[in-house]
């Protein structure tokens, strides 16, 4: 009896040396965390509510009243709308273009690796290289599309100069540069499937789309929940490629979110405006994830 009573406080107080030395082995981590990530949120939305300094004056505590003025900011409101546009096309595009890809080069084909290569680059290069590229696709009269338009005799098309289309030939260029960089994370959950599940499927006399459909898709969708979320942070927080190509234009067709507070912050120096659509945007993206955690998470089949 005495040897129990002697044992467990030893045991109890290795469980709680163990413990500590994990929390310390996290504690750098922690700190980086709170630091980079936590203290900024909460210091964001504590300047959202304050008014700008201005003429020597200190900034004055107003409450909600920099939320109030959003919602008669014409060109905040213009610029959410673009970005859930941007957004509800974007990410679907890339998602499915990205699976497709996938499925394409995960064969035993001579040349995979090269097809590989060929998708994924685009999502290494730096978007100032990406920018130029396609400002080269998209430049008036002299433009590589424009040039296919003549040869078939239709009239030349201002890409990025119309209200019309520029929102949408941004998209094109985000499209093409993230779906090589989705493909890797899908091409890799592929790989992770059992093959005899092909090779069952197959005997039972199982079309490819049956087989698709009915035991991939399923065990891709913890992937595409994965990619999804990333999808969605993308683009919210497209800022550079905007400045490259359109600087918000023309007439503001192209001013995303981001954007919009990085001119409010920085070019018209109102941190306090620009810290309460920074909030905005968070809230955004964390409803965004919650309701696809809600729905997709649910039909995951995680191993």
């Amino acid at each position: 009896m005495s040897i129990l009573h002697t044992v467990a406080p030893a045991a109890r107080t290795r469980g709680l040396s163990l413990q500590l030395y994990g929390y310390l082995l996290l504690l750098p981590a922690l700190c980086f965390l709170l630091l980079f990530t936590h203290y900024p949120a909460l210091a964001t939305v504590w300047e959202s509510l304050f008014s700008a300094a201005r003429s020597g004056h200190a900034p004055q505590f107003v409450g909600l009243d920099n939320y109030r003025a959003l919602l008669d900011d014409d060109i905040f409101m213009l610029s959410l709308r673009n970005n859930l546009l941007y957004a509800v096309i974007t990410i679907p595009l890339s998602v499915v273009l990205a699976l497709m890809m996938a499925l394409a080069v995960n064969r035993r084909l001579r040349g995979n690796a090269m097809t590989r290569a060929a998708f994924f680059i685009p999502s290494l290069l730096p978007m100032v290289a990406i920018a130029n590229l396609w400002l080269f696709f998209y430049t008036p009269q002299l433009g590589l599309l424009n040039k296919v338009l003549a040869l078939f005799s239709l009239p030349a098309v201002n890409w990025l100069g119309e209200p019309g289309t520029a929102l949408y030939s941004l998209m094109a260029v985000s499209v093409w540069r993230e779906a090589g960089f989705f493909m890797i994370f899908y091409l890799a959950a592929l790989q992770q499937i059992d093959p005899r599940l092909a090779e069952a499927a197959q005997t039972e006399g199982a079309s490819k789309r049956y087989f698709f459909f009915r035991v991939q898709w399923p065990l891709l969708m913890p992937t595409t929940l994965f990619i999804l979320i990333n999808a969605s942070m993308n683009a919210f927080r497209i800022v550079d490629q905007v400045i490259a190509m359109t600087s918000g234009g023309p007439n503001n067709s192209t001013s995303l979110l981001l954007f919009y507070i990085y001119r409010t912050a920085f070019s018209y120096w109102d941190l306090p405006a620009a810290s309460a659509m920074t909030v905005v945007l968070l809230v955004i993206l964390a409803a965004i994830a919650l309701i696809k955690f809600n729905l997709l998470d649910k039909r995951a089949h995680y191993q």
